[in-house]
């Protein structure tokens, strides 16, 4: 925690004193200052870390730019589903968003999503801040997305159904399984004999109340925001998978900023998902012992991690294959995220 402190008030500093100098130099050129709305949107709920963190993110850049950006926050999906916002993003009529469908903005952000490729969330967030993680942040320019910061999505994604606990890959099999529609879920599951079904995240706990659905796959925050344990009966903890939680920006907007105004926002950007990856990893825990009372839980051996990791090789070898990105990408991504 006091690292996450330090980190904050460093960039702060920077923040303020970027602020005071780009103020300067408009009050010196006389040029009456422009408001820039920056109107965000995601669908989880105020009380979600993300949602938690954007409200972090609008005080700390209405703050430092002295007004001149003014953010607009819409959460529980008042805007829309995630689909249909991260369109508005590219549109221009929202400016910006946080949420799934991160390979519509890099194909390689599919790296980070490779399954039981990480044993803890030190390694992603370590590869996320790096040089390698910026640069797939900067590519997504490519498909129509200003990317300034990216983090997790919460902790490790774990499994609810109401069939049986899953305990080896065969337990999977014939599961009717939610997934959102992310290309590396609906691989991992096929490959494992799910039945993957593509459903909406605004409406998943109505797919698996009405047994559309028999099961779904999300961090412990997200499972627990949404109720989901309400229609559910078992919890397994499977640690399959962590996602990205890019901050999605149409780079018309950004662009339209000044120096001074850009730099404010990436430090304020930066800052935020730092702060939103430290109190959302903080709140899996918590969310894990809430969902432990509710659902009947068990945590995979050491001896099944293997087993799944085993089954879902085809996956890892599809997306090499289809050049999404190749063993050397993998190597080297993996060689960072170990490091000292």
């Amino acid at each position: 925690m006091k690292k996450i402190f330090f980190i904050l008030s460093i960039i702060a500093c920077i923040v303020l004193f970027t602020a005071c100098e780009g103020n300067k130099k408009k009050d010196k050129e006389g040029v009456e200052d422009k408001v820039y709305v920056f109107k965000y949107a995601n669908t989880q709920s105020d009380k979600h870390p993300r949602s938690k963190s954007m409200f972090f993110f609008k005080e700390q850049l209405e703050s430092a730019t002295s007004g001149r950006i003014r953010v607009e926050l819409y959460t529980s999906g008042v805007l829309g589903k995630e689909a249909e916002v991260l369109d508005m993003v590219k549109l221009g009529s929202v400016q910006g968003c946080r949420g799934g469908l991160f390979e519509r903005a890099n194909k390689k952000y599919l790296l980070y999503t490779l399954p039981w490729m990480f044993e803890n969330t030190d390694q992603v967030l370590k590869l996320m801040r790096s040089d390698f993680g910026d640069q797939i942040n900067k590519e997504a320019l490519n498909n129509g997305f200003y990317i300034p910061a990216c983090g997790v999505a919460g902790g490790f994604r774990n499994i609810t159904n109401n069939i049986r606990p899953i305990k080896f890959p065969a337990d999977v099999k014939g599961l009717k399984m939610r997934t959102p529609p992310i290309d590396m879920t609906i691989k991992t599951f096929s490959a494992l004999g799910a039945n993957p079904q593509q459903v909406a995240y605004t409406e998943t706990y109505m797919a698996l109340k009405q047994g559309v659905v028999d099961g779904q796959e999300n961090p412990f925050s997200n499972t627990a925001d949404m109720k989901f344990y309400e229609a559910q009966k078992y919890l397994s903890v499977v640690n399959w998978q962590l996602h990205p939680d890019p901050l999605y920006v149409n780079p018309d907007w950004y662009n339209s900023l000044g120096d001074d105004l850009k730099a404010i926002f990436n430090s304020v950007a930066r800052a935020t998902m730092i702060y939103s990856d430290e109190i959302w990893l903080n709140s899996e825990k918590d969310y894990y012992y809430f969902l432990r009372e509710k659902l009947q839980t068990n945590t995979l051996t050491s001896e099944a991690v293997k087993a799944f990791a085993e089954a879902v090789k085809p996956v890892w070898q599809y997306y090499i294959d289809d050049g999404y990105f190749s063993w050397n990408d993998i190597n080297k991504a993996i060689t960072i995220a170990n490091a000292e």
